[in-house]
């Protein structure tokens, strides 16, 4: 109990002209509101329910994380003392050097920011588009139209991955950025449909009497939508760029699938690279049995934590204004 509640039942307990009775029915229901609460205010049983789920959650995201940090900083010598478990002996930054040097970093950077970012500036401007020609008009067949929509959402990738493939090569989109900026640019990017859906509701729940007073005014369809709808949308635009941002990032199997066996570019990521990281580790550090050069853990754990560090620091930044575009926008349905 809080301080001021402990002094007032201790109050009630001295108080020598209250019966009995009345101070044990006093302390019962100060009891019970404390364990289970009163009105909206939660009670102890509860809160300790709560912080318990979000320690175990807490936890079960954060070990990984926490392990292959730490197993990344440790050298072939703590890596084989059973003794050192979380606490490397030394400060070892070698892993990390020679995971730099395998992982090519640079042009693989490049590569990512380049599969990335370009799709996902597109995506998020067209998803806005249709987003807004769905909650602001009425047209024929819109019904149709939006569960069709939905419908290429719920088939399992896998089925079209072939096909489209096939039909890329036949238009000559495969082996070229092409193969990720048409499909946005034409509303079919990567979870495009997710992106609308979020523009959809979040225009929808947009006074119209806004947009009303703007034509009142003489303001065209197109300034209604800058003026006045991508401004209020600014939450909307927040989210729908962190997630495809992460999506197109962690894409492996089509950039794998549409660039390469193609000599017109040269692009690479660094997950790509990170899948290949054993192999360009042997060719780039050739070891013999007895070698000091051969791979371990340490090593893998090192090159892991470079491919996903530009992620966590972008998350890092914008995460205050990633949690309030999402409380914003009622992407729970509520």
């Amino acid at each position: 109990m809080s301080t001021k509640s402990t002094t007032g039942l201790m109050a009630i307990l001295k108080n020598e002209q209250m019966p009995f009775k009345e101070k044990l029915e006093i302390v019962k229901q100060k009891t019970y509101r404390f364990l289970f609460g009163f009105n909206e205010t939660k009670g102890f049983v509860l809160k300790f329910i709560i912080y318990l789920l979000l320690l175990g959650i807490g936890f079960v995201y954060l070990y990984p994380i926490l392990y292959m940090f730490v197993t990344s900083m440790q050298s072939l010598s703590d890596l084989l003392d059973m003794a050192v478990n979380w606490i490397p002996s030394s400060l070892y930054l070698d892993n990390y050097r020679q995971a730099y040097a395998v992982l090519n970093v640079r042009p693989a950077l490049l590569g990512s920011l380049q599969i990335a970012l370009f799709p996902t500036l597109i995506q998020v401007a067209i998803s806005s588009i249709v987003g807004y020609g769905f909650a602001r008009f009425e047209f024929p067949l819109k019904k149709l139209w939006f569960g069709l929509m939905i419908f290429t959402f719920i088939i399992p990738p896998q089925i079209l991955m072939m096909p489209t493939y096939r039909l890329f090569n036949e238009l000559g989109l495969t082996g070229s950025l092409n193969a990720f900026t048409i499909p946005a640019l034409l509303g079919q990017g990567l979870n495009s449909t997710i992106f609308i859906l979020i523009f959809y509701q979040f225009f929808k729940q947009t006074p119209k009497s806004l947009y009303e007073a703007a034509e009142v005014d003489g303001a065209s369809q197109l300034v209604s939508f800058f003026r006045i709808a991508i401004p209020m949308a600014v939450p909307a635009f927040i989210v729908a760029f962190l997630f495809s941002f992460v999506w197109y990032w962690n894409e492996t199997y089509l950039t794998t699938l549409y660039l390469t066996g193609s000599s017109s570019v040269d692009i690479t990521t660094i997950l790509i690279q990170l899948q290949q990281f054993e192999t360009n580790y042997q060719a780039l550090y050739p070891a013999t049995e007895a070698s000091p050069n051969r791979i371990n853990e340490g090593i893998r754990m090192a090159g892991t934590v470079i491919s996903i560090l530009p992620l966590l620091i972008t998350y890092f930044f914008l995460q205050r204004y990633f949690v309030e575009s999402v409380d914003n926008t009622g992407i729970t349905g509520e």
